[in-house]
């Protein structure tokens, strides 16, 4: 065999190795975690129940634990709010207020320095971005509302049950989904995640959803989340 036969020889050899490399690498994919948290109740107080609070409008502490349907929440919430006068500007002025909830910023920068973290939210960039800077601009997902003259008009859905359809992206990425919520909207998120948690969920919700490991503490999430990550 001359030199250029053996030299084509040995690279053809290499091709065939590095090949069945190439098959081996397929087949053992990398486990890549990625967490998703709801925004409020879980980081930062609700949102509506302070506006509530503030302007005395019972009918605005309702959330998501209390109506399921989301669509049926924010139209009365709208109407509630035409029927009082109120504003954009007004509940802005009331965010403007809020802080995260004791220990969330804290819990989140520690688990944005482990893995990568999504907030699946169906708040509004209207109403979020005083809250993401105090957060320091972790990156969300939600919708956005319609307004005109300062007045909110309707609400425009980024896309319909987007937690869940996110939490499906991301596995159909090979990512490893772990999820955490607190609310009946969560749940579709958490029923879709490779594993989900209750943080701070109302007992009925608990009790309907009882797949669901609940804790009360950021420390007992950490150490569930990280637990996951272990496996």
């Amino acid at each position: 065999m001359s030199d250029a036969n053996g030299t084509w020889f040995r690279f053809e050899r290499l091709g065939e190795s590095l090949d069945s490399e190439a098959a081996i690498w397929k087949t053992a994919a990398v486990k890549q975690s990625i967490v998703t948290l709801d925004l409020e109740g879980v980081l930062v107080p609700e949102i509506w129940i302070a506006v509530a609070e503030k302007t005395g409008i019972r009918e605005l502490r309702l959330t998501t634990r209390d109506i399921p349907d989301y669509d049926v929440l924010m139209k009365g919430r709208l109407n509630l709010l035409d029927q009082h006068g109120l504003k954009l500007s007004d509940i802005q002025q009331v965010i403007s207020t809020l802080r995260p909830l004791e220990g969330g910023k804290e819990f989140l920068a520690e688990l944005r320095s482990i893995t990568q973290v999504i907030i699946l939210s169906d708040t509004f960039e209207e109403f979020a971005k005083p809250l993401m800077e105090q957060l320091d601009w972790p990156t969300l997902f939600c919708h956005k509302l319609e307004v005109e003259n300062d007045r909110i008009i309707n609400y425009r859905l980024r896309q319909s049950n987007q937690k869940a359809k996110s939490v499906a992206a991301f596995k159909e990425l090979n990512y490893y989904v772990i999820a955490a919520g607190d609310s009946f909207n969560d749940t579709g998120m958490l029923l879709e995640a490779n594993v989900g948690f209750f943080f701070h969920a109302p007992v009925p919700i608990q009790q309907q959803f009882p797949q669901f490991k609940a804790v009360e503490t950021y420390a007992e999430l950490m150490k569930l989340i990280k637990s996951e990550m272990a496996k």
